[in-house]
């Protein structure tokens, strides 16, 4: 069982993060080790460009050992072989990530590629999720983070279009995450029930992986990431987790816990996504049922898994 999705809020590519969990993902493969970066939630050709180059520098390190990385940049003038090739890599690559900019606009120009050509505004989406299933990982940064997820966090601002890809199944996350915005937190979790929202600082994520058991309930595993390796002094305000910040969650009745990297949640959903058994572990190993805060009855993954 490996993340197939990773949402992540960082102020610059910090090392665990990108080299454990983003790139160490793509050199494993060894016959494709490939990445695939996605700008297109920043408007402008040269926004998408800095975008890329925001990470270029640091996807150049591992070329040395095979990493094959590359960019795809929105264009209005996009031909049909140019959104041909689009699908294809997104389909191949061993890693895709989503960059930065504004969540509506990526949303909307990735619809767009599926609709051009091929009458399928949902054809992006689909493709994510059939890479999901197929153990191959997506990544969201910045409004891809926000993209990845159930519902954006602007939802309650009317964003035209509320909904993410899912690849994080109810869930929903706000990034940048500091000391006096808890109150955002607790706001979402109280209008989504349905939804588990985090509240993810710099430099820190949730690495998740889901699917279907026999049963015909949704599971889900959340992993808990707190990255302490980017330690350049001036940047040290901005990295959160390095003063101390851990991963904020509010449940629906104003309940609140924080979360350490090594943490783990394992959800078990009934079809309709709604009926909800969350376990958590901790990275000392105790387990404990999500809604009691209590001992948990479940001995491992597997019993709980096993037991739904």
């Amino acid at each position: 069982m490996k993340p197939t999705a990773l949402i992540y809020s960082s102020h610059d590519r910090c090392q665990y993060l990108h080299r454990e969990f983003i790139i160490q993902r793509a050199l494993e493969s060894w016959d494709n080790k490939t990445l695939m970066h996605l700008p297109m939630s920043q408007n402008t050709q040269a926004n998408q460009k800095w975008d890329y180059d925001n990470f270029r520098w640091y996807y150049s390190q591992f070329a040395q050992w095979g990493l094959e990385y590359w960019p795809f940049y929105w264009s209005d003038n996009l031909s049909r072989q140019d959104v041909d090739l689009f699908f294809h890599s997104l389909w191949n690559a061993q890693v895709v990530l989503l960059g930065g900019g504004n969540t509506s606009l990526g949303l909307a120009r990735y619809k767009a590629l599926g609709q051009m050509y091929y009458g399928q505004p949902w054809l992006f989406k689909k493709i994510l999720h059939e890479r999901q299933e197929r153990g191959l990982l997506t990544v969201g940064f910045s409004a891809g983070a926000d993209q990845l997820g159930e519902l954006l966090a602007g939802s309650l601002n009317g964003v035209p279009d509320p909904y993410g890809f899912g690849l994080a199944r109810n869930i929903m996350t706000t990034l940048h995450h500091e000391q006096g915005r808890e109150g955002q937190v607790w706001h979402l979790a109280a209008n989504f029930p349905h939804c588990l929202v985090f509240g993810l600082p710099n430099d820190s994520g949730i690495a998740v992986d889901q699917g279907l058991l026999p049963s015909g309930n949704f599971w889900q595993v959340i992993w808990f990431v707190i990255d302490n390796s980017w330690d350049i002094p001036q940047h040290a305000w901005h990295i959160k987790t390095r003063r101390g910040e851990k991963i904020h969650h509010f449940y629906n009745d104003g309940r609140h816990w924080c979360f350490n990297g090594g943490d783990m949640l394992v959800r078990i959903m009934s079809p309709d996504g709604h009926l909800q058994d969350n376990t958590i572990i901790t990275s000392q190993g105790h387990i404990i049922d999500y809604w009691s805060q209590g001992p948990s009855e479940y001995h491992n993954i597997e019993h709980i898994l096993a037991a739904n």
